[in-house]
C-alpha cells in the first residue's frame, strides 16, 4: 500500500525541536526583561513546529521523505502530519495563555508576589513541552524515541504540579508515578525490539535503531520476543497515551494543570503517545495480524470505559478528560486495525480530537475565568452573558459527538466503515452507541451550564463574556470544526499519504 517515495536531506526535522527547545531558554529571561517579553518568545517558539511541519507536509505530500543527521531524524507524511498538529494546537495554546495568566485562579494559586517570577518558567516549560513532544514524532531511532517520549513525561508533570499545592502537586505525583512506571515497560520493549532485530543478522547495530530498518525484517524476528516486546510496547505507550486500563493518571493531570496545560495534554501529548505506539507495534503487525483484533478490542474497551465514567462527572475538566479517554479508543480501533481505510478514519479523528477538545477545555477555562467555578451544578443560564462561549461549547460538543456537520461526524463514520469492512459488526455497533452516549455526556452540560435554569446550588452572579484574547482562538477552533465538517477533502491529501505509511493490512 505504501508508494515509493524519494527522500530529501534537510535540517528542517531538527529545526522542528531544537527552535522551540532553544526559544524556552530564552523565555527564562522573561524573569529579568518582563512578562510581554517572555509571552512574545514563546509565540515565536510555538509558530515554530506549524510552519516547518506546513512545509513538511507539502513534502511529504509531494511524495518525499525528509531526513537529517544520517536518518536519525526521519519526517514522512505522518510524522508531518504529527508536527503540524501539535505546532497548531501548541499556537492557539500559547495564544490563549497571554490572557490566561492574568487571571485570578492562575494569580491566586502560584501566588501574587511570585507570579512575575514563575511565569517565564511556565513558558519555558511549555516550550520545552512542544519541543519534546515534536522530536518524539521526527526521530527515526527507537530507543530515541522512547528518551522523548520520557521527556515529554517530565516537561509536562512539572507542568500539571505548576501551582505548587497540594492539588497540584497530588495530581503531579500521580501522573510522574504511573507514566514513568507505564514507560519503563516501553523502554524494555524498545531495547528487546532493537535486540531481536539486530539478531536476525540483515541489518547491523546502528540499523537495528532505525525504525524504518527495522520495519522490514520484522517478518525474520524470532516469535517469542518479538511478541513480548509487542505487548511492552503496548502496555509502556498505551500508558502515556490514556489507554484503558492504563488511564488512571489522566483525569487528575487534566483537571489540576494549568488549562493551556490541559489543552496540550488532551489535544496533542495523548496523540503523540498513540503515535509512538503505533510506530512501533506497527512493526509487528504484518507478521502476526491477530494483534490487529486485539487493537480494536482494546480501542473498543477504551471507548466504552472512557464514556461511563465522563457520565457521572460534575466537574468540567475532569469530564472533559474522561472523553479523551474514549475518544483515543476510536483512534486507537482505527489506527490498530491497520487497514488503510482504518487508519484514515483514526488519523482523521486524531486531528479532529485535537480541534475539538482543545476547544472543549478552553471553554471550560473561559467559564472559571468568569465565574471562577467549573462543576456543572454550580453553573447555569450563561448563554445570555456569554454567548460566544456558549456557541463554541456547543460546537465541540457537538463535534466530539460526532453530530453533523461537524468534523468528528466524518472520522467517526469512516471508523465504523473500516470496522463493518473488516467484518468486526461487533465493534463497530459498540463504537456507534458510544458516540450516542457521548453526546449525552457532552450536550447535556452544554444546556445546563448556558440554556437551563440555574439551580438551587448554582452560584447566582453578575458575568460577562471572556476578553477576545480567551475568545479568539475559541472561536478559530469551533470554525476549524464547521470547516472541515462541510470540506473535510481539506485534510485529504496529507491524511491519503499518512495514512499508507501506517496501513499494512488490505482493506
Amino acid at each position: 500500500m505504501n508508494p515509493l517515495m524519494g527522500e530529501t536531506v534537510s535540517l528542517l526535522p531538527a529545526l522542528a525541536f531544537l527552535l522551540p527547545v532553544l526559544a524556552g531558554v530564552l523565555a527564562l529571561g522573561g524573569i529579568w526583561y518582563g512578562r510581554r517579553y517572555c509571552q512574545a518568545v514563546a509565540l515565536a517558539g510555538a509558530l515554530v513546529p506549524l510552519v516547518l511541519g506546513v512545509i513538511m507536509g507539502g513534502q511529504a505530500v509531494g511524495g518525499l521523505v525528509v531526513t537529517a543527521w544520517g536518518n536519525e531524524l526521519r519526517v514522512d507524511a505522518l510524522s508531518a502530519l504529527m508536527v503540524g498538529v501539535i505546532g497548531a494546537i501548541g499556537l492557539v495554546a500559547v495564544f490563549y495563555s497571554l490572557r490566561y495568566v492574568e487571571m485570578p485562579e492562575f494569580q491566586q494559586r502560584v501566588g501574587v508576589v511570585k507570579v512575575e517570577r514563575r511565569v517565564p518558567i511556565f513558558y519555558a516549560l511549555l516550550l520545552w513541552f512542544l519541543g519534546t513532544m515534536v522530536w518524539g514524532c521526527v526521530t527515526n531511532n527507537i530507543i530515541m524515541l522512547w528518551v522523548a517520549v520520557e521527556a515529554t513525561t517530565l516537561t509536562s508533570g512539572l507542568l500539571v504540579a505548576f501551582f505548587w499545592d497540594r492539588r497540584a502537586l497530588e495530581a503531579g505525583y500521580k501522573y510522574l508515578m504511573l507514566l514513568t512506571i507505564g514507560i519503563t515497560f516501553a523502554l524494555v520493549g524498545c531495547v528487546l525490539t532493537y535486540a531481536s532485530a539486530a539478531a536476525t543478522g540483515a541489518l547491523d547495530g546502528r540499523q537495528a535503531l532505525l525504525i524504518s530498518e527495522v520495519r522490514r525484517v520484522a517478518g525474520l524476528m524470532p516469535p517469542g520476543p518479538a511478541l513480548l516486546a509487542a505487548a511492552l510496547l503496548l502496555v509502556g505507550f498505551g500508558t502515556k497515551a490514556g489507554i484503558a486500563p492504563f488511564h488512571l493518571w489522566l483525569p487528575d493531570a487534566h483537571a489540576e494543570a494549568p488549562t493551556p496545560v490541559s489543552v496540550l495534554l488532551s489535544g496533542v501529548m495523548i496523540k503523540m503517545a498513540l503515535y509512538a505506539l503505533a510506530r512501533t507495534v506497527g512493526i509487528f503487525l504484518p507478521t502476526w495480524p491477530a494483534l490487529a483484533v486485539f487493537a480494536v478490542a482494546l480501542g473498543v474497551f477504551t471507548m466504552v470505559v472512557g464514556i461511563v465514567l465522563a457520565l457521572g462527572q460534575d466537574d468540567l475538566k475532569r469530564l472533559f478528560a474522561f472523553s479523551s479517554v474514549s475518544q483515543i479508543g476510536y483512534v486507537l480501533a482505527g489506527v490498530g486495525l491497520g487497514t488503510y481505510l482504518g487508519t484514515y478514519g483514526g488519523l482523521f479523528h486524531l486531528l479532529n480530537h485535537a480541534i475539538f477538545k482543545a476547544l472543549l477545555f478552553m471553554c471550560a477555562g473561559a467559564l472559571i475565568y468568569a465565574t471562577g467555578r467549573r462543576r456543572i451544578s454550580e453553573l447555569g443560564g450563561l448563554a445570555r452573558q456569554m454567548p460566544i462561549t456558549a456557541i463554541c461549547f456547543l460546537v465541540g460538543a457537538l463535534a466530539i459527538s460526532g453530530f453533523p456537520p461537524f468534523n468528528g461526524f466524518w472520522s467517526k463514520l469512516t471508523v465504523y466503515l473500516a470496522l463493518v469492512n473488516a467484518g468486526l459488526w461487533w465493534a463497530a455497533i459498540i463504537a456507534a452507541a458510544t458516540s450516542v452516549l457521548t453526546m449525552v455526556a457532552l450536550v447535556r452540560p452544554a444546556y445546563q451550564v448556558f440554556w437551563a435554569a440555574p439551580g438551587s446550588g448554582a452560584a447566582v452572579q453578575k458575568v460577562r463574556e471572556v476578553p477576545a484574547l480567551l475568545w479568539l482562538p475559541m472561536a478559530v477552533l469551533a470554525a476549524a470544526c464547521l470547516v472541515l465538517g462541510l470540506w473535510p477533502q481539506l485534510a485529504y491529501p496529507l491524511l491519503d499519504r499518512a495514512a499508507q505509511v501506517l496501513a499494512v493490512l488490505g482493506g
